[in-house]
């Protein structure tokens, strides 16, 4: 069955429990360094709250961790909820089983993201997205948006992930909401002008007429640098599961590597937008 994928707090813990164990100490014992119950302990070591960098920085020195990984261990407790992301404030518009892949977004090295029949939402526009929010009849549209628009920051970062997308020839035939040429180019420039301003975002689109046995469900492959482990994330209508045992991991890397290989280079990408935004562009146009 595969596991549910290893959080920053829920890997932070692991390392606590594990350097507590080398050093010889019982959770009891920790408990009466930092003063508080045993059953506290237990959480943090289970990743189900955070742990204070004061806390953590006395049980690193009890357990003689060396300096180098104890650094290594506060930049992650620091991250795992010692500070809030940077859409935080818009958390409560985002569905729980959606925020620990927004949380580690940020964090990412690279990610890998397929989709078939839409533009996934870093990559959306603001007259997508407004449109979409709207046809799902959505309660709080000025928050999802806020959240949506906060998220496209992770491409401004000081040194951002590699964020690579393989988008299905079918996103740009399917609008929300249906045939929408007002839409449709407003995406399709919005893409356009990503493609100029970010050197790490790379967009390739998969034609209709590519030799493929199949097409996957779409997914998003993370990888990090920083020790947290790699994960596929695979969204569905009632939620998204996490993916992170070894083998699953291969066969989404596997399934990556075939749609990447098949679909069209970052040049011809460009050609195939500009096409598009001809279409659209003459769909708009009144009739002579």
């Amino acid at each position: 069955m595969p596991s549910t994928v290893t959080s920053r707090r829920r890997q932070l813990g692991n390392e606590i429990r594990r350097a507590r164990i080398a050093a010889g100490m019982t959770q009891q014992d920790v408990a009466e360094l930092l003063s508080c119950g045993q059953g506290k302990v237990n959480k943090i070591e289970s990743g189900a709250v955070a742990v204070k960098s004061s806390d953590l920085r006395r049980m690193l020195d009890a357990f003689e961790v060396p300096e180098s990984e104890a650094d290594v261990l506060l930049d992650l407790a620091r991250s795992s909820g010692g500070r809030r992301s940077q859409w935080s404030g818009y958390r409560s518009a985002v569905p729980q089983w959606f925020r620990t892949f927004t949380d580690l977004e940020p964090a990412a090295s690279e990610i890998l993201s397929y989709h078939g029949e839409r533009i996934p939402g870093p990559l959306q526009s603001e007259h997508y997205m407004l449109t979409q929010f709207t046809e799902n009849r959505a309660a709080e549209v000025t928050s999802l948006m806020r959240n949506r628009l906060d998220r496209k920051q992770v491409f401004d970062l000081e040194r951002p992930p590699y964020y690579r997308f393989v988008l299905g020839e079918g996103a740009f035939h399917r609008m929300p909401g249906g045939a929408n040429a007002s839409v449709g180019l407003d995406q399709v420039e919005h893409l356009l002008d990503l493609e100029q301003r970010y050197s790490r975002l790379f967009v390739h689109v998969l034609p209709f007429g590519v030799r493929l046995p199949f097409v996957p469900n779409d997914f998003t492959i993370m990888r990090f640098s920083d020790g947290t482990k790699d994960f596929v994330f695979v969204e569905h209508v009632a939620g998204g599961l996490y993916l992170d045992d070894e083998d699953d991991f291969e066969l989404f890397v596997d399934a990556w590597d075939r749609l990447r290989g098949a679909a069209l280079e970052r040049h011809e990408t460009v050609d195939f937008l500009k096409r598009w935004e001809e279409r659209f562009q003459a769909e708009l146009m009144p009739p002579s």
